[in-house]
């Protein structure tokens, strides 16, 4: 029977010609063979690094546990229970384990497969002068075939499964840097917004004193009704903040429960006290952009990925070589089952060779598309290394800045409190009107209220240059492992 693209040759040639062909290839793998792209990058970082960051060489286990630099006990118990607990964390450790276990299939395909069959059948023959002929038969055996890897196209599915997997791994080391980021953050906004409703109720105090001073030098003839409103509706405005910034507080303490895994409200209890906004260190050695292409897990997934696309484009490539396999078989055949001794026993074997000749231009078409996936994966990795770089350079910029604002608004806050006090004391004394002190007032509370912000940003944007140097891809009990070429 023919067979299109395949062919049957006698052993006699077909081994002498397998030889051949693996000889000249040397069994190499067909397809482009994966070299790490060389991006250039600058020496040093555009911004100015001045004050408490700086270009020395980032310790890795200090990177690798960044929470612990703010001595915060509270928040590296949180940091633990989300390693633990986090649901986006456990989804992606089974993608690994997922990963891991294509790479197994693909492998299986270097070695030999045994099948094993068994059969029974009846028939029954009718022939035209009424004769009734029926028979059993019964057979088992087993097959067994191996396609031998002259080209490599299993071994470049195996290379491509193999960097899917370590990809993979990137992946969850990724998760893994955002998660304690994200952990981070959510219980720094815990800690602002206490630390805000705790000054909006100092002002509301203070104010509420006020009122009673106005109604008091009201009640005794010394100023208008006026004043009394107007101090009414500064102390009601500051009330009605007070709310919406519990409101951010439950939200942060939710999103802080969600992110340790468990069901919102759960660490409501463990929060309610307040305690101060978490203290950044005094200094930061943020390294060179260099450091910044081995360390960050997306960086290092990207070029995962573009080398287990190199691979794919040499599985499409060895599809325009023949196939050469080793096929066999052995089994018994019987009549009857009650007369084991009378089975026939039926061998068979022999080399096969299979060449898709002519498939309309699909092979080379598949070629160029794996190539063309191959050229969006390195340019994925370049996107995704100029986005670090900028993420960086962003979180540079904001940390130095945040730290500035924050010293010229501690010296406008400690000034609007002098000018409340003052404005008060005149007010008391019947030296100025009302307004004076109704805008000391304002002014203090938003003093306040920004300077409690800026406090956190400080920290904050701290906790995002740690997550843009890609710390805390390295677990207490993980080991770093270098992705070889």
């Amino acid at each position: 029977m023919f067979r299109r693209g395949t062919a049957r040759i006698p052993t006699a040639l077909w081994i002498p010609m397998a030889l051949a062909i693996m000889a000249v290839t040397g069994c190499a793998a067909v397809g482009p063979d994966y070299v790490r792209p060389e991006v250039p990058v600058y020496e040093v970082w555009n911004t100015r690094l001045d004050g408490d960051a700086n270009t020395g060489e980032t310790d890795v286990r200090t990177l690798a546990a960044w929470w612990t630099t703010f001595d915060d006990p509270k928040l590296s118990e949180l940091v633990g229970r989300a390693v633990k607990g986090n649901l986006d964390l456990k989804k992606a450790k089974a993608r690994v384990r997922e990963a891991r276990a294509r790479r197994g299939i693909a492998e299986a395909d270097l070695f030999p497969s045994l099948n094993a069959a068994g059969s029974a059948t009846w028939s029954r023959i009718i022939s035209d002068t009424g004769t009734d002929t029926t028979g059993d038969l019964y057979t088992a055996g087993f097959d067994a075939a191996w396609e031998l890897d002259v080209f490599g196209g299993v071994r470049r599915s195996v290379e491509a499964a193999d960097r899917d997997l370590q990809a993979s791994e990137e992946d969850l080391r990724n998760v893994l840097v955002s998660l304690l980021a994200e952990v981070g953050l959510n219980y720094l906004d815990v800690r602002i917004y206490q630390d805000r409703i705790a000054v909006a109720e100092d002002n509301l105090a203070s104010q509420d004193e006020t009122c009673r001073l106005t109604e008091w030098r009201y009640q005794a003839g010394l100023s208008d009704e006026l004043a009394v409103q107007q101090a009414r509706y500064n102390r009601e405005n500051t009330r009605s903040q007070i709310p919406l910034l519990i409101t951010g507080l439950e939200a942060a303490l939710n999103r802080v429960a969600v992110l340790l895994g468990e069901q919102p409200g759960r660490v409501h209890t463990e929060l309610e006290g307040r305690e101060p906004i978490p203290v950044p260190p005094l200094q930061v050695a943020v390294g060179v952009p260099a450091d910044l292409l081995r360390r960050r897990p997306d960086v290092r997934q990207a070029e995962r990925q573009l080398a287990a696309q190199t691979a794919r484009v040499g599985v499409a490539t060895a599809d325009l070589y023949p196939k050469f396999t080793l096929n066999g078989s052995i089994g018994l055949e019987a009549l009857a089952l009650k007369d084991p001794a009378s089975a026939s026993l039926l061998l068979s074997g022999g080399p096969a060779i299979t060449w898709a000749i002519f498939k309309g231009g699909a092979i080379r078409q598949n070629i160029e598309a794996q190539s063309a996936l191959q050229e969006q994966a390195l340019i994925q990795y370049e996107a995704v290394i100029l986005g670090a770089l900028e993420e960086v350079e962003n979180a540079l910029v904001a940390y130095a800045q945040v730290q500035l604002r924050r010293q010229a608004l501690s010296e406008a806050t400690q000034a609007a409190r002098k000018a409340a006090e003052l404005a008060r004391h005149k007010y008391e004394a019947g030296l100025t009107d009302f307004t004076n002190v109704l805008d000391a007032q304002r002014s203090l509370l938003s003093f306040q209220e920004q300077l409690a912000l800026s406090n956190g940003n400080v920290t904050g944007n701290l906790m995002r240059l740690y997550k843009a140097l890609g710390g805390g891809w390295t677990s207490p009990a993980g080991s770093r492992r270098e992705h070889g070429t």
